[in-house]
């Protein structure tokens, strides 16, 4: 069987296109999902732009926000059966015997490859997923919400298991996309004072992070004055989910010392500017990436109970065959999320 794939085929920008792909064949250990929603992120921008910092596997499917319904399962599958609703992580190739998949690291698995950059995604009908990787959802949980587990999941392990954020701390986001924003609302579920850092062309997404109750601030200098306006030393915490190299300078002036900076966006440029700051104010800076399983299953429980609501960021749902307006929506900063549905 053919069906259609958004299909990212060279390192040029714009090299991805609609193609007919075939339906993918699966292991013992797979199973064949049927792919009802799946979400554009950030990234799937970043290899259509051509301005990403990781290799890809030429041609490829794009897409790892998903979910969907089991549709075949592998001879060796246990505990699923065709029908069940599910979403997927993302790690779709680990080293299970390295030590950090031993120790349930398989996000840090320096072998991992993802989702849409090293195999095919789910921006199509049909996608091969190990067995390991599925979650189950709550029957109320719809599956245009449901495949924003992943970034949902990507804010989680951000601001609780790395960044350790507790109730009263200070909280400035840099980066109003849809990781910032769900961070922040993340924060807030942590009874974090939080406000998003934008700028003006970002006035649109930032109201909608008003919605989680943030603060939404526009510009380096309002930015200062919310950081300073206790007793002047600036914000407990800074999480930088910007796409740029450059924002790490501005939480470097932001933070107090002793502070925290977690960054979680993506930044392929070099850094010129001194990190001496760093030094100066005996500030943490820890990187985030990815989630595992004890993360996703603490999302979904909370996506399921309505505590996390992830359809304020939603900005639209389009057919795979107008994936290039989901698409540009999402680049020019209209909305802060695009979902397609495959069928």
């Amino acid at each position: 069987m053919k069906t259609a794939a958004v299909v990212n085929y060279a390192p040029e920008k714009g090299a991805v296109e609609l193609r007919e792909i075939d339906q993918p064949p699966i292991g013992e250990e797979d199973v064949l999902l049927e792919v009802s929603h799946v979400g554009v992120c950030g990234s799937d921008l970043h290899q259509w732009t051509a301005d990403h910092s990781w290799p890809v596997n030429y041609p490829v499917v794009l897409g790892h926000e998903f979910g969907g319904h089991v549709a075949e399962v592998g001879s060796g599958v246990e505990n699923w059966k065709e029908g069940d609703r599910v979403v997927s992580e993302t790690a779709a190739i680990i080293d299970s015997d390295n030590p950090l998949s031993r120790q349930g690291l398989y996000n840090l698995d320096p072998t991992r490859k993802g989702f849409g950059y090293g195999v095919n995604g789910a921006m199509t009908r049909y996608v091969r997923v190990p067995a390991r990787c599925l979650h189950k959802i709550p029957a109320g949980l719809s599956f245009e919400h449901a495949c924003l587990t992943e970034p949902c999941s990507v804010a989680y392990n951000a601001v609780v298991e790395n960044t350790r954020i507790k109730p009263g701390d200070r909280v400035m986001i840099l980066g109003p996309g849809t990781i910032g924003i769900l961070c922040a609302a993340v924060a807030k579920i942590c009874g974090a004072q939080v406000a998003v850092v934008g700028l003006e062309a970002d006035r649109h997404r930032l109201d909608i992070a008003k919605q989680y109750g943030c603060k939404a601030i526009i510009g380096e200098e309002e930015a200062a004055r919310w950081a300073n306006r206790y007793d002047g030393f600036g914000a407990d915490c800074i999480i930088d989910a910007a796409g740029v190299s450059a924002t790490l300078q501005t939480a470097l002036q932001l933070v107090r010392p002793n502070g925290k900076i977690t960054k979680v966006g993506w930044g392929p440029q070099p850094l010129e500017y001194s990190l001496d700051p760093l030094v100066q104010k005996n500030v943490t800076l820890q990187g985030s990436f990815s989630h595992n399983w004890p993360v996703w299953e603490r999302v979904i429980s909370l996506m399921g109970s309505g505590q996390l609501d992830v359809k304020p960021i939603i900005g639209g749902i389009w057919p795979i065959a107008e994936w290039h307006t989901a698409f540009e929506k999402m680049h020019n900063g209209e909305i802060v999320k695009s979902i397609l549905k495959p069928v």
